[in-house]
């Protein structure tokens, strides 16, 4: 079965390079692209079939990705799907609580391998700890 990655970030062009490295490193991936946390958040309250984790830019207009973080984590049906900031805002404020809020806090630019590294860890310790609450 794929694993389902939604990215939340309007700069189309990094939405279309993270769909085809991640899609090209490993055939077991399915990249959804969003522009906005408002389409985040409308295609969530949505979709039958959630995604095994979440990228988010922090910096968006209209609704920036702490906002998206709050909205997902307030919802019961949405708050066990792994979250991970990917920005560039790099501040010691927002890569401390950033890192304390969400499953990873990773900087742009990333390295392409590593992101997938560190996915793959994220999705294997969200699945493990699924299964063992059941």
């Amino acid at each position: 079965m794929k694993k389902k990655i939604l990215v939340i970030d309007d700069e189309v062009d990094v939405l279309k390079s993270l769909k085809s490295g991640l899609e090209n490193k490993d055939k077991d991936y399915e990249v959804l692209g969003l522009e906005s946390g408002k389409e985040c958040i409308e295609y969530l309250d949505n979709c039958d079939n959630l995604p095994d984790l979440i990228l988010i830019d922090i910096m968006m207009p209209e609704m920036d990705g702490w906002q998206v973080l709050n909205r997902i984590k307030e919802n019961n049906n949405l708050s066990s799907i792994p979250i991970v900031f990917l920005t560039a805002k790099t501040d010691d404020f927002t890569k401390k609580f950033g890192s304390t809020q969400t499953e990873d806090f990773i900087e742009k630019p990333f390295d392409l391998d590593d992101l997938k590294s560190r996915i793959d860890d994220i999705i294997k310790k969200s699945k493990s700890d699924y299964a063992s609450l059941y």
